[in-house]
């Protein structure tokens, strides 16, 4: 009985420490839980920070901005974004797209930019000072210009060689055109659309211009291409623009400008002495001309002389056209009419001395031809301003006779004095 009882107080004491031990392990583990449910619970708080900061950050990296001389486009999957015209090209300013890769920006230049380029392929090479005798066309840049007809050469022509550099200066005019069109490079690291339009386009554009340039040079004359005529320009820039405008590249001319023109060294000589001769044949065209214009007017002018010279015009008429006509004329006629009358009184002198002589003549011819003589003698020997007489002697054959002219000046002054 005692044994028993023995054994259930000590078997009860035994439940009683399980008990006890399983009371604390559950204390245990809900504090456990308790702080591995607040480190989960602080765990997903940070990451929902993370990921918040991430996508904002993420939002934030499609923010773009515009320079003043820039434009830009948005393409979606490759394709430009936006229905009209004020969302596909975005101005100036701060900007938003989805960030790469489901958007891309793209920058172009803006509409008024204008980008330069030279072209220099029809230039010779400067490299080489030494002038050759002949030109390489493998270094040697050359135009052919308009032929021009030479008069020696029997229904013949010629063409002409010069050397030229040229200017393009161009606008990007429509970015839709030109980013489909153009056929632009894609851009390396750290590279824009805009760093690259010089290595994609000028090889294009030059290409291009070159045919234009061609075609033009030739339908202009060689003086006309030296003076750097200013329709060559013109012209070249108009059938370019045509060319680009057929290719719908979205780009527009600004201008061509023919910047140095030169003959080939090889002829040089020949061809300043050419330049010589032509400008000295329109100098004297001008003088020609001007002479010719100023004899007209001080005639009365082409008007009147072909009025006058007219065989439809009688004396009536005539004799009106030149009442009419100006000053200068005017007095020319009256000097004309004076040296008439002049001439015809002296005539008339003349007539009426040699008819009061007839006489006189008839009966003593000798003497009066003697007067006559030394009259006429008498009127040379008064404007002269030395004398020298010579009589010839019978007897002497062969005589030496030396006359030494203006041994003094100073007598022609004294009978100038004398004569005052």
């Amino acid at each position: 009985m005692s044994h028993e009882h023995h054994s259930h107080h000590h078997h009860h004491e035994t439940d009683e420490h399980q008990a006890d031990e399983l009371v604390n392990l559950g204390g245990e583990l809900d504090a456990g839980s308790k702080s591995l449910a607040d480190a989960l619970r602080i765990s997903f708080a940070v990451l929902k920070v993370i990921m918040i900061v991430l996508v904002v950050l993420f939002l934030g990296s499609g923010v773009f901005t515009v320079a003043p001389d820039e434009r830009a486009m948005i393409l979606r999957f490759g394709k430009i974004s936006g229905d009209t015209t004020e969302t596909r090209i975005l101005g100036p300013g701060l900007h938003w797209a989805i960030p790469y890769p489901v958007e891309e920006v793209i920058k172009l230049p803006a509409r008024n930019t204008v980008l330069r380029m030279p072209i220099d392929s029809f230039w010779y090479d400067e490299v080489n000072k030494n002038v050759p005798e002949t030109l390489n066309p493998v270094v040697d840049g050359y135009c052919i210009t308009r032929n021009d007809t030479i008069a020696d050469l029997k229904g013949g022509s010629d063409y002409n060689i010069v050397h030229a550099k040229w200017q393009l200066t161009y606008r990007i005019s429509d970015c839709e055109l030109f980013f489909k069109n153009a056929n632009l490079k894609s851009p390396e690291a750290g590279q824009t659309l805009i760093d690259v339009i010089p290595q994609s386009v000028e090889p294009f554009l030059r290409s291009v211009a070159s045919e234009a340039i061609v075609v033009t040079m030739v339908n202009f004359s060689i003086d006309e291409v030296i003076k750097s005529d200013s329709r060559i320009g013109k012209e070249a820039e108009k059938l370019l623009q045509k060319k680009l405008d057929d290719m719908n590249c979205g780009i527009e001319v600004d201008s061509m400008q023919l910047t140095a023109v030169t003959w080939p060294r090889q002829v040089n000589d020949f061809f300043v002495a050419s330049i010589k001769a032509s400008n000295d044949a329109d100098r004297m065209i001008r003088e020609a001309k001007g002479y010719a214009e100023s004899r007209i007017n001080e005639a009365g002018g082409s008007e009147l002389i072909n009025a006058v010279l007219s065989s439809d015009t009688n004396e009536v008429q005539k004799e009106y056209f030149w009442s009419n006509a100006s000053g200068t004329v005017q007095q020319t006629i009256a000097e004309a009419k004076a040296y008439r009358t002049k001439t015809v009184e002296s005539a008339k002198a003349n007539a009426d001395y040699l008819k009061k002589l007839l006489p006189e003549y008839q009966k003593r011819p000798n003497l009066v031809v003697q007067r006559i003589y030394q009259d006429a003698i008498e009127e040379v020997m008064s404007n002269t301003q030395e004398t020298i007489i010579a009589q010839p002697g019978s007897g002497a054959k062969n005589r030496e006779f030396r006359v030494m002219i203006n041994r003094d000046p100073a007598i022609g002054k004294e009978k100038k004095q004398e004569g005052k």
